[in-house]
């Protein structure tokens, strides 16, 4: 197993992406970059997250972070926020999301080919 390294490139990136997906998830209330956009860019957070600390190979990293969005979206087909009693908090049902779509796994998958672009144009 790697060591963990601290990466400050996707520190920063992410930095940057969790500001934006927290302004988008309070102040955004619009028909496409409130449920597009920000399902799209998420996989990229949650991407560069792990990135932050773990350096691995970066289709295996985007893939699993695709992978664990779309359990999320499983999620919330099964009501996962009323069921943990968080229907109340705000922010639980930002962060989880309360209903399930296909365009939402859609718009994961386009953060995956994003990062995919991305990482390839970087090497």
């Amino acid at each position: 197993m790697k060591p963990l390294v601290f990466n400050k490139s996707y520190f920063l990136i992410f930095i940057l992406l969790l500001i934006t997906e927290l302004y988008i998830g309070f102040f955004v209330h619009d028909t496409i970059i409130r449920p597009y956009i920000g399902d799209l860019l998420v996989v990229i957070l949650i991407y560069t997250f792990l990135r932050i600390f773990i350096t691995v190979n970066y289709f295996k990293a985007a893939f699993y972070t695709f992978i664990f969005a779309c359990f999320v979206e499983m999620a919330q087909y099964y009501n996962v926020i009323s069921l943990l009693g968080l229907q109340g908090h705000k922010a639980a049902r930002i962060i989880i999301g309360t209903s399930f779509s296909w365009i939402d796994i859609s718009a994961y998958f386009g953060g995956f080919l994003i990062i995919i672009i991305v990482e390839k144009i970087r090497q």
